[in-house]
């Protein structure tokens, strides 16, 4: 790995942060790239030639929206964020100003290369903090003489130990104290190179009583051999409300793999919403901890994998606390020769009374060759929990099908219709109408009704 230390030594930064990547690529080059015969990765594999991965190239900064990629300035014509950043690669090429009310009140918006610069203190305070570079030991607390669940193998650490010394960009987000952020802010993230690979980080802190709403987007050209390679620290301090978007619509070839886990107080509530619907294989992690009594999670997820894309979400909700509550939503549709991957885990520790949490995953199969592999599970260590999982497979219903068909409808605009349909409990759930409308056309897409 002699090429990821020279791309390390021309990182410039504080020591403190310096000392922490060259740790993390230490810890990186010890493990393997996780195989099937780990349960979190048995129906994935990353094939990847970590020697013959090359940096995505620098970038200019542009100085107007008519010289961004053309799908950043369709997002950007019928998106409402208050401020947003776009980065292409490992660079910051545009971005609009925070509005001055809120910089007034302390909020921070820029990339977390400045923030290093000119927010050093709390950047440290809360950087890897949620995501380390290695992968979280989530071992359920149980009661003494009762086996806890085992630790996770130590190679689903391998990516984000990457993540964690190489990261050249993202997003840094804080919010003091009891200020509220009406409008979203966001981050759009392109590639451009193909036969790369792009490591960023996103940090959203929202002290006690805050409130914020980040939407983070991915979207490229066809880029063959391109890896994005991501990690999201979520920071919700007590009595604090986030919610966090990703809508992910990489290119075919590029390869997906994130981490996104949220840290979450005494009655703060974290909405999360992940979308997948581009790339060729993605892998995406969301965890919610939730730490602080009357805790909230609401995870909320859809995609559509068609062709031959591979997607693999993995979920964790772990209640560390009494009278948390927690509330888990996927659905996903496959076509043609796509596979669909979800694993899902409830973990309740020992003394974590009066839990309440949910997990259902739901997916509708439009083509007999496409598989689905899903894994929902609970641990349970407490006695006074309410607790429920399940999951549901089933083909597009064929009479709802004719019934539209012989109304004259086009079967790709049945099919939209009945995709939309089955997605519509989780997009009625997203207060976002610009971000609704955008994953609706992209459904269109997707069946060839657009």
């Amino acid at each position: 790995m002699t090429k990821f230390n020279d791309q390390l030594a021309q990182v410039q930064g504080p020591e403190w942060l310096t000392a922490k990547r060259r740790e993390s690529l230490e810890l990186f080059t010890t493990l393997e790239v996780p195989q099937e015969s780990v349960e979190a990765w048995k129906y994935t594999r990353v094939d990847v030639d970590f020697d013959a991965l090359r940096p995505h190239g620098k970038r200019d900064v542009v100085s107007d929206v008519s010289a961004l990629p053309a799908s950043v300035q369709e997002r950007l014509s019928g998106t409402d964020v208050g401020a947003f950043l776009v980065l292409d690669g490992p660079d910051v090429v545009y971005r609009t100003e925070l509005p001055a009310e809120l910089a007034a009140k302390g909020v921070i918006f820029t990339d977390l290369k400045s923030a290093v610069e000119g927010h050093a203190d709390k950047v440290q305070q809360y950087l890897y903090s949620v995501v380390p570079a290695e992968v979280p030991d989530d071992t359920t607390i149980a009661a003494p003489g009762t086996t806890p669940s085992k630790s996770p193998d130590p190679s689903e650490g391998k990516f984000s130990a990457l993540a964690a010394a190489l990261w050249t960009n993202g997003a840094f987000v804080y919010v003091p104290r009891g200020v509220e952020v009406e409008l979203p802010l966001g981050s759009f993230r392109v590639m451009s190179e193909a036969g790369t690979y792009t490591a960023t980080r996103t940090l959203v802190v929202a002290e006690e009583n805050a409130q914020v709403t980040f939407i983070d987007e991915q979207d490229s050209e066809a880029l063959p051999g391109t890896y994005a390679i991501g990690a999201v620290e979520l920071v919700v301090k007590d009595g604090a409300r986030v919610r966090y978007v990703s809508i992910q619509n990489w290119g075919e070839g590029v390869t997906h793999i994130q981490r996104q886990r949220g840290d979450v107080g005494r009655d703060a509530t974290l909405n999360s919403l992940v979308v997948t619907m581009g790339g060729t294989l993605s892998r995406t992690e969301m965890q919610s901890y939730l730490r602080g009594q009357g805790a909230d999670s609401e995870m909320l997820a859809l995609y559509f994998a068609n062709a031959d894309q591979h997607f693999d979400h993995y979920t964790l909700q772990h209640h560390a606390a009494a009278n948390a509550h927690s509330d888990l939503l996927y659905k996903g549709v496959n076509n043609d020769q796509a596979v669909g991957v979800f694993s899902g885990m409830i973990k309740v520790d020992l003394g974590a009374q009066k839990t309440d949490a949910y997990q259902k995953h739901r997916t509708l199969m439009l083509s007999s060759e496409a598989r689905n592999y899903s894994v929902p599970q609970l641990e349970i260590n407490a006695n006074d929990v309410r607790c429920s999982h399940g999951s549901t497979t089933s083909p597009v219903d064929q009479e709802a099908l004719f019934f539209l068909r012989s109304r004259g409808i086009s079967k790709e605009t049945a099919e939209k219709m009945l995709v939309t349909a089955f997605l519509e409990d989780v997009l009625g759930r997203v207060p976002l109408s610009s971000v609704v409308k955008y994953i609706e056309g992209i459904i269109a897409k997707k069946v060839g009704a657009a």
